[in-house]
């Protein structure tokens, strides 16, 4: 038709699109163009069709459209230790099943780790997500990549490799000039690269086997390249007492102690809070990060304890992680559902953590933990084109009166049918585009025996049940 703008992708009858953007705009029978990897329009359908035309259209007929999700903290290296780290508490898991695990991968483990990681994230509609640092960086970003998503990447970094909570293995003891340099070789290399679907952060990983030196060290860093810092924060009781025996203070007055903390700084898991530490969250404002599933399989406490929706209230932006695939799900929808009930039965409050909440949450709250909000988590024009469809017509998404409520209460992430990233699909009808994930999964097998046969297995997991 004369007069109409071209496009390079047009989805069109979406029966129904959660924007997230900032009216929370929810459109009926929605249309979005898609010209350079970009949202060019957005609205309804006939609107957008008389105005927009593309040689691509998908219709998006029987479907709830999203924007991508953003995960704000995976372990993607860890999705070959599900079943490995069970009924753990906070120092077995780290000290005696998942440091030992990750001490005896290698680069093509990490590799098909990752990779695996990416897939179960697309397939639940994670667009983005945030890496907290392994061993093997340039595996890492090759698999996600090759996958087509978004990442902010870390390098793992500790120096204090004997501390109250334990002793690292070996082949993970570095010192902190050692930590620096593989931190800068990463702003180095990577800044610029892969059309703009990668961007890098720095990591400490553990605050009790970090010094203040490190610490100082690497949010210089991440200031020089306006980066984020993260770290992991608050998790259990064990973590918290540690601090106060190894410092003198729990984990966020000693993160203010040393000036590192800002709208910048991403930390992750944050349950275990005393009250002046509330009041410094709330003055400086760093992203939090809740991570309900591993809290809840492990026993963390986190939801028990902490103070998420407060804080949410007070303007601290909270957002949302699976983790990693050791405490079992990897899927981000379920991760709304966890955080959102989770603190009504704790708190007998059903009126907390609404599911328009845990929606930001996993979007556009989660892109401002990320240092991308101004490019992702909302369907906008201007922003880069991630989009999520739901199929609507699975019994889990019926009837739909609510959407955002079926979302948040009802559906999981293996309802998504189609997702795209800049406006190329990567998940086409449940399946990965780019990735062969038959070809994976026999590689998953054989890496799991790789590791395994590394692993002392008595002491990293036990069948309670005999296997005959």
């Amino acid at each position: 038709m004369s007069g109409q703008n071209q496009a390079d992708l047009l989805v069109r009858n979406i029966d129904w699109l959660i924007t997230v953007d900032a009216k929370r705009r929810i459109i009926r029978d929605a249309a979005v163009a898609v010209k350079d990897g970009k949202f060019a329009a957005v609205g309804k359908t006939a609107a957008i069709e008389g105005t927009w035309r593309a040689d691509r259209v998908v219709d998006g007929a029987g479907m709830v459209g999203t924007p991508g999700l953003v995960d704000n903290h995976l372990h993607s290296s860890f999705s070959l230790a599900r079943g490995l780290a069970d009924e753990a508490n906070a120092q077995s898991f780290l000290f005696g099943h998942m440091y030992p695990y990750e001490a005896a991968m290698r680069e093509e483990d990490v590799a098909v780790s990752v990779t695996l990681a990416a897939i179960e994230m697309l397939r639940h509609g994670v667009t983005c997500y945030i890496e907290p640092g392994n061993y093997h960086p340039d595996a890492t970003v090759d698999a996600v990549m090759g996958a087509g998503m978004r990442m902010v990447l870390a390098v793992s970094c500790f120096d204090q490799n004997k501390a109250v909570t334990g002793l690292m293995p070996e082949s993970m003891i570095e010192d902190t000039a050692r930590c620096v340099a593989k931190t800068e070789e990463l702003f180095e290399k990577y800044p610029g690269k892969h059309a703009g679907r990668m961007t890098v952060s720095a990591s400490f990983r553990g605050m009790n086997n970090s010094s203040d030196d490190l610490i100082l060290a690497l949010k210089g860093i991440a200031q020089q390249h306006g980066a984020i810092l993260q770290t992991h924060a608050c998790y259990s009781y064990f973590t918290h007492d540690a601090s106060i025996v190894q410092h003198g203070k729990p984990e966020i007055e000693r993160l203010e102690s040393l000036g590192v903390l800002d709208e910048n700084m991403l930390l992750l898991h944050t349950g275990w809070l005393e009250p002046k530490e509330i009041a410094i969250l709330v003055h400086r404002k760093p992203t939090l990060v809740c991570c309900p599933s591993s809290s809840l399989h492990n026993g963390y406490g986190n939801l028990a304890v902490g103070m998420h929706p407060e804080l949410m209230a007070l303007g601290v932006n909270v957002s949302l992680g699976a983790d990693h695939a050791s405490s079992g799900t990897v899927d981000l929808v379920q991760e709304m559902r966890y955080c959102a009930c989770g603190y009504k039965e704790i708190r007998l409050n059903p009126r907390l953590m609404p599911p328009e909440h845990a929606i930001e949450m996993a979007t556009i709250n989660g892109a401002r933990g990320a240092g991308l909000v101004d490019r992702v988590g909302s369907v906008e024009v201007g922003k880069e084109a991630d989009l999520v469809l739901f199929d609507a017509m699975a019994s889990e998404w019926q009837p739909l009166y609510n959407p955002v409520s079926n979302l948040v209460y009802s559906a999981t992430g293996n309802t998504v049918k189609h997702v795209f990233v800049g406006g190329e699909q990567v998940v086409l009808n449940g399946r990965l585009t780019r990735i062969d994930e038959r070809k994976i999964m026999r590689e998953v097998a054989k890496a799991g025996t790789r590791i395994t046969g590394r692993l002392n297995m008595d002491k990293v997991m036990k069948l309670l049940w005999p296997v005959e």
